[in-house]
């Protein structure tokens, strides 16, 4: 059974990780001192010397990929996020070697020789842990290394559950069946049969046939929650719980503990901590003065095709929605012609839209307008990174249609954001444009903000959609 299996594996992978820091950390002494990649210093110590150091670094990295939870299960974990915590593992161990080095006042090992090291070891980590993971996707869609289970109640989290599963038969799990008190046996969905009713779990369990029980129950049928988990516990197969209410409840839900009752927060928002909140406000003060300086020449050669180009202010400012449903006064490069605030258009620029004039067109395409929200950055309304702010028409409007429209209300809306990178911007589907911005504020790291700034300049800056 798969359940045996992880511990071999566990205990095969910390053997790899043990000879793939040994092998990345002569081959880092090699290219240090063998390659002629380097400068040579006049003297250094011998392989022999360095290796010593090796008592401490293998079982010192190899506690920081615990600490990373590089020994759970590869269904549970991306290939990304592996990769992100190998990164993060080793540049606290590089950090960890060379203080270290200070605190004994040893001089003589090479500074350059250990950060040859973290790219070597990365690299190889990652390497060895792909092909790993490409070597179980194989043996597990060949029908071996299987997890069988069976799902208990049918709802939209069973069907939802099986869907993924099918699509992803590397991850090695075999539905046997569901039990269901109101499903007829027989009923099928995507080649899952309902084979019985929950009371026959008292005769599949002492089978001991299956690795895992996954509660799928409706949201109607709780009641009958505590009855299932304790036959599961009593018979000691493994059991999770997969909710009805995913559509309510976050994917990481934050959780409290009140004195031995749990408490579950329906939507957990990281930049309501006081400390990321310092530290996103730091960025965005920084990161706006820094990009006023960068783009000031482009923001003046707008100002003046504008101004040549069509009668009218530069700016125009358009109320929008902000940090807890606060209006806000949004500034844009004027790219349409002047008209009557009562005579606007309710609803998005369309293709060929008579108002926009030939250098609106352009300056919309490649979000020059946009520069201007640098400002509102500076001044608290916006962030440089966030939802996009929508006017107090639209923001009624979607709130009643879009389930959790407003939570985007929870953080500043943003100059970009994780939804504009992806391609939800002017006329696409508001519905995933909120899917995207829900992820982003569950999410919310400043690594995250930096990411997606970065991404900006590749995918953000163009908008195909703008019009």
């Amino acid at each position: 059974m798969i359940k045996d299996n992880q511990k071999y594996f566990n205990r095969i992978q910390v053997v790899i990780d043990g000879i793939i820091i040994i092998i990345s950390y002569i081959i880092s002494w090699m290219l240090r001192f063998r390659s002629g990649i380097f400068v040579m210093d006049d003297w250094y110590l011998p392989l022999e010397v360095y290796m010593r150091a090796l008592i401490y670094i293998v079982p010192g990295y190899l506690v920081l990929y615990t600490i990373f939870q590089l020994y759970t299960p590869k269904r549970v974990q991306g290939r990304r996020l592996e990769a992100w915590h190998i990164m993060q593992a080793n540049a606290i161990g590089v950090m960890g070697f060379i203080l270290i080095l200070y605190l004994i006042k040893e001089p003589n090992f090479s500074r350059t020789m250990i950060f040859v090291f973290f790219v070597v070891n990365v690299f190889l980590g990652v390497l060895a842990r792909n092909s790993i993971r490409i070597f179980l996707r194989n043996i597990r869609k060949n029908g071996y290394n299987q997890k069988h289970m069976i799902l208990v109640g049918y709802s939209r989290a069973a069907e939802q559950y099986i869907d993924r599963i099918v699509s992803n038969p590397e991850w090695g799990y075999s539905v046997r069946g569901i039990l269901d008190d109101h499903q007829p046996r027989g009923m099928e969905y995507k080649g899952v049969k309902v084979i019985g009713s929950i009371d026959n779990l008292l005769i599949i369990l002492p089978q001991n046939r299956v690795d895992e029980i996954a509660i799928t129950l409706g949201i109607d049928e709780y009641h009958k929650l505590e009855y299932i988990v304790n036959m599961c516990e009593k018979s000691g197969v493994h059991t999770k719980f997969i909710p009805d209410y995913n559509n309510i409840i976050p994917t990481k839900p934050y959780t409290e503990d009140l004195l031995g009752l749990p408490v579950i927060n329906i939507r957990h928002v990281p930049l309501n901590n006081t400390v990321n909140k310092i530290i996103k406000r730091a960025v965005d003060i920084l990161g706006a003065v820094f990009a006023l300086i960068l783009f000031s020449p482009v923001m003046a050669v707008t100002a003046m095709a504008i101004k040549i180009s069509s009668t009218g202010p530069l700016i125009f400012e358009q109320e929008r929605v902000g940090l807890q449903n606060k209006p806000f006064a949004m500034y844009k490069f004027r790219s349409m012609v002047v008209q009557d605030s009562d005579k606007e258009k309710n609803k998005w620029t369309t293709k060929d839209d008579p108002r926009v004039t030939k250098v609106g067109k352009f300056i919309r395409k490649t979000s020059i307008d946009e520069l201007p929200q640098l400002w509102n950055v500076l001044k608290g309304d916006m962030s440089l990174v966030g939802p996009r702010p929508e006017r107090p028409l639209f923001v009624e409007k979607f709130k009643e249609e879009i389930p959790r429209y407003m939570v985007k209300h929870q953080v500043r809306p943003g100059l970009t954001g994780w939804a504009q990178i992806n391609g939800f911007r002017g006329d696409t589907s508001i519905k995933k444009r909120i899917e995207y911005d829900l992820y982003y504020i569950e999410n919310w790291t400043i690594g995250f903000d930096f990411k997606i700034l970065f991404l900006t300049f590749f995918k953000g800056f163009i908008n195909k959609n703008a019009y």
